[in-house]
């Protein structure tokens, strides 16, 4: 398999400047490699092995986040011994930081993603993605169906292909008259430019809005069209949630801080162009349902990724098993309520009896 695309690996632990520190439990710093991909990306990721008899799984993380985001998930599911593949996506941590938005296509993201599974040798994987990173894991389900024995969407649930099919400006159209908000809005600030700037010099009020205890914030300071930029300018602060400890914010800014804003808001940027709708044409047709077992974990306090319009997609688009499990939570599942996460993706995961 390593002989269809040429990569080069470096088994060396991150010497980058925006890597994880070394010392950082759960993570093993001996286990962190460096890739470089078929399109000539660096990606920094963590792989540890699976134990016999056990699989693998491949958590993709979103926005504004790292590999640290999965820091509870990869204590609890490498403890029982489960392989684990945990890159920092494009734009953040010590992977590559294009500048250019067309860098950030997702079939382009997807095929990076498959190099690593490539260069691991891995055939067969548990796919979990939470937010931009459940994006990718559908975009995967799509183009690269033969990798993934199942599929996990964590807080965003299966992004189907003609998801993005409107104009950002239709989608705050059709989002205003629904919920009497723009869910999407805030994507109009974080495409703008000088925001990458903008969040780095209020940085403690980006993180309070960003993480927030009540949730209601993001209907009224986050999701509609305006709000978040003057939010974050006027360096507003609020109550933070209490599932990220003082200690663990500290070290997501800091990796943030050094990493800079302007690269991981092309992720924003492809969407309020054409690039996503664009690209996503290339989806093809007969993977537009999923065929292997679906599992969703639906945040219900979260009002910018609705549950129940997730729950809608994922329930018109698995032809095989579905799991549904919604919790009392926001956007941060796999923060908020580890435990019960943690649990219902383990009892899932020995229930498919995967033949490894």
């Amino acid at each position: 398999m390593l002989s269809r695309v040429v990569l080069a690996l470096s088994f060396a632990a991150a010497t980058l400047a925006t890597s994880l520190p070394a010392d950082l439990p759960p993570f093993n710093s001996s286990l962190f490699k460096d890739l470089n991909v078929t399109r000539g990306f660096v990606y920094h990721y963590y792989a540890s092995p699976a134990d016999a008899g056990k699989p693998t799984l491949v958590f993709l993380h979103g926005f504004p986040s790292t590999s640290y985001d999965w820091r509870h998930q990869v204590s609890f599911f490498q403890d029982k011994g489960y392989g684990l593949i945990v890159p920092d996506m494009l734009g953040y941590g010590g992977t590559a930081k294009p500048l250019d938005p067309e860098a950030y296509a997702p079939s382009l993201i997807s095929r990076d993603i498959v190099d690593i599974l490539d260069a691991e040798g891995l055939q067969q994987s548990v796919l979990i993605g939470h937010d931009w990173g459940a994006k990718i894991a559908s975009r995967l389900a799509n183009y690269f169906p033969q990798y993934f024995n199942s599929y996990a969407f964590l807080a965003v649930g299966y992004t189907t292909p003609n998801s993005f099919a409107l104009p950002f400006s239709e989608q705050n159209n059709a989002s205003r008259a629904v919920l009497g908000y723009e869910n999407f809005g805030y994507w109009d600030f974080f495409s703008s430019d000088g925001a990458d700037q903008i969040i780095l010099d209020n940085l403690d009020s980006f993180f309070d809005i960003a993480f927030p205890k009540d949730t209601v914030f993001t209907i009224k300071d986050f999701a509609p069209l305006g709000t978040i930029g003057d939010f974050i300018r006027n360096g507003r602060r609020i109550t933070p949630g209490d599932f990220v400890t003082p200690e663990e914010r500290a070290i997501q800014m800091e990796l943030l801080r050094q990493g800079g804003f302007a690269a991981p808001l092309n992720w924003y940027k492809i969407l309020t162009t054409s690039i996503e709708r664009d690209d996503d044409q290339g989806i093809p047709s007969e993977n537009a349902v999923l065929k292997k077992p679906v599992f969703f974990g639906a945040a219900l306090r979260d009002y910018v990724a609705l549950a129940a319009t997730f729950i809608a997609a994922a329930l018109q688009n698995s032809n095989d098993t579905l799991t549904i499990h919604q919790y009392d939570s926001g956007h941060w599942v796999q923060l908020e309520v580890k435990d019960e996460v943690n649990s219902d993706l383990l009892q899932w995961i020995e229930g498919l009896k995967l033949d490894v």
